[in-house]
């Protein structure tokens, strides 16, 4: 989806996949998102960076990461700047070991590759919020995506943690969409885990605003760690959950409600 509206935008874009993805992709992307409308774009691909760019985006899942990091070689990024929309909190600093120039970052949406090539974002959000980098949001904002500029990496990675934790765990868990589990005590129960482990984290997260997001989301909205057990994937549970329970047992504050839920999930994995 990002990859498609900026190269619609007029930017020069190159997708980076996997061996076995690229077998799957057609060099064409299809786009139907509630925010950017309906539209088609070629868009190239390899399964290897081959030279410097101007920004690297890295929009893989939490559990991929590692095994993805060869496909963009640390010495062709250079200086390049990267930016990272990963879930969590945990994948700056394995980022910032690797290449030289990182910022923060974070995207709200809801969005699903359909098929190899074709996406589908149906919530009616999507915005990224980022520190510094004004070339990159200038891009954003061209390719018609809500850029929020920020001054606080921390807030923005565990701005969208605390309102993506209760989300994403509450609806795996339960099998159900988020109109039929955030009225559970389970779901208020790890967002308030959560907002304590951001305030831990030195983070200046607005529990109010969080909550009002929350009953604004639309009832039949369902995370993408829903999607993935359903289809055999692998959650991205630590990613999620774990940055939440492990600032729990470092800081002395309970986080019963964060892993029940996740033990309900494993349970779900079995």
């Amino acid at each position: 989806m990002l990859a498609g509206s900026l190269s619609r935008s007029g930017a020069e874009v190159v997708l980076l996949l996997r061996p076995e993805s690229l077998a799957r992709y057609g060099g064409h992307l299809r786009i139907e998102s509630v925010v950017l409308g309906e539209f088609e774009v070629d868009v190239p691909a390899s399964s290897e960076l081959a030279g410097p760019v101007g920004v690297l985006w890295v929009t893989t899942k939490a559990t991929q990461l590692e095994s993805a990091l060869p496909l963009a070689p640390t010495e062709v990024v250079g200086e390049g700047v990267v930016v990272p929309l990963l879930n969590g909190v945990d994948h700056v600093q394995l980022l910032r070991r690797r290449y030289s120039n990182v910022v923060g970052a974070a995207i709200r949406v809801e969005s699903e590759r359909v098929s190899p090539g074709f996406i589908r974002q149906k919530s009616p959000f999507l915005r990224v919020d980022i520190v510094g980098a004004t070339a990159v949001q200038t891009a954003l904002s061209s390719a018609g995506i809500e850029c929020r500029a920020r001054d606080d990496e921390v807030g923005v990675l565990w701005d969208k943690l605390a309102f993506l934790a209760p989300v994403a765990l509450a609806t795996t868990a339960f099998d159900a969409p988020l109109g039929a589990v955030r009225a559970d005590a389970s779901f208020a129960g790890c967002r308030d885990e959560a907002y304590s482990a951001a305030q831990a984290a030195g983070a200046e997260v607005d529990l109010d605003s969080i909550r009002a997001l929350h009953e604004a989301a639309p009832a039949e909205m369902q995370s993408s760690m829903q999607k993935d057990v359903a289809a055999g994937r692998v959650p991205e549970l630590e990613a999620i959950a774990g940055p939440i329970v492990r600032i729990g047992r470092e800081q002395g504050f309970s986080t019963g409600f964060t892993q029940d839920l996740a033990d309900r999930i494993r349970a779900r994995l079995r």
